[in-house]
């Protein structure tokens, strides 16, 4: 059973509900698209605060997420956020997509610094003439219009260009005075790592909301692989849990949709009550883990 919920360090005095993001990536096809919408559709009734549009390494997915962001304006009711990096475009083409976000209605915006065109491991370079750190990249959007909600990137394991954690918070202190207003951890694993992170956060007297990034593993090969290009670890015991289930797609379903809630509740019970959602566009795991958390569909009411 889930105990009481303690005074949280998480967000402010007083609040008590559970409230959740989930982010998606642009389709690449038509059957992509349709997968997405449909996930769009199945968790929109959970009634999450944004719902995240990413964008490729290089500006690779540029128009296709400006596209999705749009659509969700135009054709929900849900709140966009739009994913910006700083990667292969300079200082006046990131700044006309941002005017071009706020002239569709977006007010909020995910900031980062993005990934080397060459790929993991390759060191990153700041396009000539472009923002060169996330940092930079923040304070160019708030001098665009200071109504936008910007969100940034947080790194429990430390992101993996960074010297060490304290490099790393010292990269999310300069997000923050640049006017940054959340920060969203990369997916990790192990709580601990989470609430070790967190303390040391607060100890630089950052006191932004730090949400928890949670990927629930649809595919251990896959999750296993994007762990290692983040920089996040993958415990021994994750990978006994999926061990031998290769050929057995129903049982990784129901082991996935079991960790990831073991995660969820723990960090529930540890008085967390803000939650982002990795989806891989994919809805039933992150419905099932939302439920379990207490969430359930918000119905209008009849006239």
């Amino acid at each position: 059973m889930i105990s009481q919920l303690r005074p949280s360090r998480f967000m402010p005095p007083g609040h008590n509900r559970i409230d959740v993001s989930f982010e998606f990536f642009p389709p690449k096809d038509e059957s992509m698209e349709k997968t997405l919408w449909e996930s769009i559709e199945r968790l929109a009734p959970l009634n999450p605060d944004f719902v995240s549009v990413t964008y490729g390494a290089g500006g690779s997915t540029r128009e296709r997420t400006h596209a999705t962001v749009k659509r969700i304006v135009q054709e929900t009711s849900l709140t966009p956020a739009a994913h910006l990096t700083c990667v292969a475009a300079t200082r006046d083409e990131i700044d006309d997509v941002v005017r071009q976000y706020h002239d569709a209605g977006v007010r909020h915006i995910v900031a980062l610094r993005g990934d080397s065109l060459e790929g993991a491991g390759a060191r990153y370079k700041s396009t000539p003439g472009g923002y060169d750190t996330s940092a930079d990249l923040v304070a160019g959007i708030k001098k665009i219009s200071s109504d936008f909600e910007v969100s940034v990137s947080a790194y429990p394991e430390k992101h993996p260009d960074s010297l060490n954690v304290d490099a790393d918070i010292d990269m999310l202190k300069a997000k923050v005075d640049a006017g940054a207003t959340r920060a969203i951890t990369q997916f990790f694993f192990e709580n601990d790592l989470y609430f070790r992170y967190l303390d040391r956060v607060r100890a630089r007297g950052i006191d932004i909301p730090i949400v928890p990034g949670i990927l629930p593993v649809q595919n251990f090969k896959a999750a296993t692989n994007f762990a290692q290009r983040a920089g996040a670890s993958v415990p021994s015991w994750l990978a006994e849990r999926f061990a031998g289930l290769d050929g057995d797609p129903a049982t990784r379903k129901l082991i996935a949709a079991a960790v990831a809630a073991e995660q969820a509740i723990d960090l529930l019970d540890r008085g967390v009550t803000n939650f982002h959602f990795y989806t891989m566009n994919r809805a039933d795991l992150v419905y099932a883990i939302c439920h379990l958390l207490g969430l359930r569909p918000q119905v209008e009411q009849a006239a």
